[in-house]
């Protein structure tokens, strides 16, 4: 249950975030707005006011605002209507609802880094037979203050810093019954596969953290400044991602998730506490901001694109071309969505639970 209402919030969120940058920018823009929509199918609230009808509908996997004017069809040549704008003008409208996704992002990874997170520390937990460290003196229990001459206090630092060493003797300061100890240990080459599937070579030592985990938390400013890194960083690993889908690298089946995987994801997080929720809560804001830029026609990056083409034209499209547009659009959404939602169910197994459930 507590899932449920989660993975319903957090969607919920994502939406009326993304659908009131529209909203916002239209008003700022002067266009009326005929419908705020959250959610699709039949109606369970409404409420006009000020012109606009704000409508909760029963399945919350979307939402939409309805803008005066917005389809030839519709337009009347009044000032308060969408197609009334310059290409530019509506291009702002409809980026806004990405770029206050985006912004949501921002914010809860800000959040994340003020209010803590749970880190590994620096403490060893356990000793890999075979590598470098065992036959070197750590013992389970040992602190690792410093790798080199970096000063460390989590387990991701010291990850980090001997992950890179290539050839090279890794020097440990170690507390061990409050003594200082120093150790050097020549790491050994692995070859492993990164998030996006590569093979890459990494120096290991053989050792595993133990299950001591604290809260980090951070000021203001400095939450601010590890927030927008994280952004940052997170922007192009996914970049680097979508880059390796198109030029077929990367499997298109391993990479994505749908609504079986978010809700999976969320439920972990939400067990986990409250900072780890909004970190994927970030991670999903951030993710819808760039997969609606995609120049594909139904999203918002394909309508972007088709109000560049507009304005190098200098005129806008039949109606009948953007019906056309439209349609292929939807069509390559809908078969995206069912190979996504098809590939959720063979990622959890749910054909053999079926099959199980049947054949008891």
């Amino acid at each position: 249950m507590i899932s449920t209402l989660v993975f319903i919030i957090t969607l919920g969120i994502l939406i009326i975030v993304h659908e009131f940058g529209h909203f916002i920018a239209a008003k700022r823009l002067g266009v009326r707005i005929e419908k705020f929509s959250l959610g699709f199918g039949p109606k369970i609230f409404k409420k006009s006011k000020h012109g606009t009808d704000y409508i909760l509908s029963l399945i919350p996997l979307g939402g939409y605002v309805k803008m005066a004017g917005d389809s030839l069809e519709d337009f009347k040549n009044k000032e308060d209507e969408f197609l009334s704008l310059t290409p530019g003008k509506r291009a702002k409208i409809i980026a806004a609802g990405p770029l206050l996704n985006y912004v949501l992002a921002f914010f809860c990874f800000w959040v994340v880094f003020f209010i803590g997170y749970p880190t590994l520390t620096n403490k060893v937990g356990e000793l890999i037979e075979n590598f470098p460290a065992k036959t070197a003196g750590v013992l389970a229990g040992d602190k690792i203050i410093m790798v080199d001459t970096h000063p460390v206090k989590y387990w991701d630092e010291i990850s980090e810093i001997i992950h890179n060493k290539k050839h090279e003797p890794v020097e440990l300061l170690i507390i061990r019954n409050k003594l200082p100890v120093r150790l050097k240990i020549y790491p050994k080459l692995q070859k492993t596969k990164n998030i996006f599937g590569k093979e890459i070579t990494i120096s290991l030592i053989g050792i595993r953290p133990s299950e001591e985990v604290i809260k980090v938390k951070n000021g203001l400013f400095a939450s601010l400044f590890l927030g927008s890194k994280r952004l940052v960083d997170l922007t192009g690993l996914t970049l680097r991602g979508v880059w390796y889908i198109i030029t077929g690298s990367l499997p298109l089946r391993e990479s994505v998730t749908g609504p079986l995987g978010i809700f999976s994801i969320l439920s972990e997080a939400a067990h986990l506490g409250l900072s780890v929720l909004i970190n994927v809560i970030g991670i999903l804001s951030m993710s819808l901001a760039i997969f609606n830029l995609f120049p594909l026609p139904v999203l918002d990056g394909g309508h972007i694109f088709l109000l560049l083409v507009e304005r190098i034209r200098g005129k806008r499209f039949s109606q009948k071309i953007e019906d056309a547009i439209s349609q292929f659009g939807l069509s390559l959404l809908i078969l995206l969505a069912i190979f996504i939602f098809y590939n959720d169910l063979v990622r959890f197994g749910v054909f053999e639970k079926v099959l199980k459930f049947w054949t008891r």
